[in-house]
């Protein structure tokens, strides 16, 4: 059976700026993104029992993409490198729901990540992609069995919400032309019970933050935050910057930044208790495909991005405009992406001209 689903679950409207959209572009140096394996291998290298790791073992969910996406995919890269779209969920029901002021239902993928990881493994990229872009949404199959039919100009962070995370691997795929080699989802509501697990997560704001949407209300300054104001930082667009998605892509990149840091600087090995706590959280936060859903083949994966220096990752937002027809969307700036894609997919150097988005003034 084929239909094609309407768009009735729009994600909220950003606002252009007074200076005709521009914000300051979002380019920070993270820490090691691609290590979501991490404690996992702290919790090896810790000789936990046996039942221990079979529960945290189950607590991962898998998505088998290649039953879901079939063979008409983009070719692999003729090296080692590797691709790896990161989706951070945002259910509004269950926990989360509990956890937001806003009135909004469903589940949308407010933060979307493509960790590019070049031959060698020696350092990495990411691509955000701004959830307010317009795209191509591909036919698609659901988990029913049923069919979606292609829809052009949809809301990229819709396609969650309306087919499932297969689809937006599809339409990642189909924009880009570079095949993911692996997929990760971090619920925001498990994202909350890590912070919580580690203590809490330092961060910096050089500006007041008053959203009544998200809930946050900060001071300019440093601020230790609990795993219910962390969640609030994430999703917080209105109380900073022009109000727009591509504020909140920088303040998703400062957090995720300082939480791998405050992990990093846990001391797992020194707390058995601890480390169970925190990969328990964590492994219940996550869904992968299903050549990564076990302790194993996270660990293993992590062990092959040792090489990575912190210092050679660097995280970029998709070039991206304002569109013509409506201000408040934004759709890929050419001739930008299609450069962009081109230097992932040839797993060549990214031109600078490569990383200029028209929407924050020409920047990079």
């Amino acid at each position: 059976m084929t239909h094609a689903l309407t768009e009735s679950e729009q994600p909220r409207r950003s606002r252009r700026a007074p200076n005709g959209g521009r914000s300051k572009p979002p380019r920070r140096r993270v820490w090691r993104w691609i290590a979501l394996g991490f404690v996992v291998l702290v919790l090896a290298g810790a000789g936990t029992a046996y039942w221990l790791y079979s529960s945290l073992d189950g607590n991962i969910k898998g998505v088998d993409l290649d039953q879901a996406l079939g063979d008409d995919r983009p070719e692999k890269l003729p090296t080692s490198g590797q691709n790896i779209l990161i989706l951070g969920s945002d259910s509004r029901s269950g926990a989360n729901a509990a956890l937001d002021k806003a009135d909004v239902s469903g589940a949308r993928s407010d933060t979307a990540l493509v960790m590019h990881i070049p031959e060698g493994r020696t350092k990495a990229v990411a691509v955000s992609i701004p959830r307010d872009t317009l795209v191509t949404r591909p036919e698609c199959s659901t988990s029913d069995g049923s069919t979606v039919a292609s829809a052009k100009r949809v809301m990229f962070n819709s396609i969650y919400s309306q087919v499932g995370p297969a689809c937006v691997v599809k339409t990642v795929e189909q924009i880009s032309g570079v095949r993911m080699d692996h997929y990760v989802e971090i619920d925001f509501a498990g994202f909350k019970g890590l912070v919580d697990a580690i203590g809490g997560v330092t961060v910096s704001v050089d500006q007041n933050i008053h959203d009544t949407s998200s809930g946050l209300d900060l001071t300019a300054g440093t601020h230790k935050l609990d795993g219910t104001q962390s969640l609030q930082f994430v999703r917080t667009r209105h109380g900073i910057g022009d109000g727009s998605d591509l504020g909140r892509i920088t303040l998703q990149q400062q957090f995720m930044t300082a939480l791998l840091s405050e992990i990093k600087k846990q001391d797992l090995l020194g707390s058995p208790t601890k480390t169970y706590k925190i990969a328990d959280e964590l492994t219940s936060a996550l869904t992968t495909d299903s050549d990564l859903a076990s302790l194993k083949a996270l660990s293993d994966f992590g062990r092959s991005m040792n090489g990575v220096d912190p210092e050679n990752m660097e995280t970029i937002m998709l070039p991206v405009e304002y569109d013509k027809t409506d201000p408040n969307r934004v759709v890929a700036a050419e001739p930008q992406a299609t450069k962009l894609w081109k230097a992932i997919r040839t797993d060549a150097e990214i031109p600078e001209s490569a990383k200029k988005s028209p929407a924050t003034g020409g920047t990079s």
